[in-house]
């Protein structure tokens, strides 16, 4: 009987597991950094808060991110544009700023040295944290322009900056390569309660359809 619970277990446990990697792996792309212009953060240091931007041109109130990076690694600075292609003109909407102490004596308020800045358009109002007014009122030299995909209301872009680029992370003799950002600027990550709960059906079902197997070799 002992067995016989510990094999369920086991099961079980696995099969969440299967369900979470399901879940991350939806998006068809695997990012180290996740945000939306709501505050909510995946790899980041903490949720996202309002904070005046210490890159130029910055205004006073913006979504800032705090960045984890390893002791000794450096954040490259610079803008990154989003524009829709689906737009006459393909219009810059939002803009992903990166700051770097190190690099370019720009800390955030707190003090964090390295920080990403979310500008979120305002056309259909202010009703997300990252809305502003209006852009940085002056640019970083350093910029890379990237297209926003998916459906209005769920759209964004992945982004690997390469060494020189926005947001590359100066490491050791290669940086960290391969480094990936996932910038949802229209949308809200997914609630963790509903990745959960989806791994645990998941798992339910791979325990009834054992059940049901060992129900038929017994009969």
């Amino acid at each position: 009987m002992r067995s016989r619970r510990a094999s369920r277990l086991r099961l079980f446990i696995g099969a969440a597991f299967a369900g979470l990697f399901l879940c991350h792996t939806a998006s068809a792309q695997f990012a180290n950094v996740t945000v939306d212009e709501n505050g909510n953060g995946i790899g980041t240091l903490g949720p996202g808060f309002l904070a005046p931007d210490p890159g130029p041109g910055g205004l006073l109130l913006v979504l800032t991110y705090d960045l984890l990076l390893p002791p000794g690694a450096v954040l490259t600075p610079g803008d990154v544009f989003l524009f829709d292609p689906n737009e006459p003109g393909s219009p810059v909407l939002d803009v992903i700023r990166f700051n770097s102490f190190f690099a370019d004596n720009v800390a955030a308020i707190d003090g964090s040295p390295f920080t990403l800045v979310f500008y979120s358009d305002n056309i259909d109002g202010f009703d997300a944290l990252a809305d502003t007014p209006s852009p940085p009122l002056a640019f970083y030299a350093n910029q890379v322009r990237i297209a926003e995909v998916g459906p209005e209301g769920n759209n964004g872009a992945f982004y690997t900056p390469q060494e020189g680029q926005p947001g590359y992370i100066e490491f050791g003799v290669t940086g960290v390569q391969g480094f990936t950002y996932h910038f949802i600027s229209d949308g809200t990550i997914p609630e963790p309660s509903s990745t959960a709960l989806l791994s645990l059906g998941l798992a339910l079902l791979v325990i009834g359809a054992g059940q049901r197997r060992r129900t038929r070799v017994n009969a």
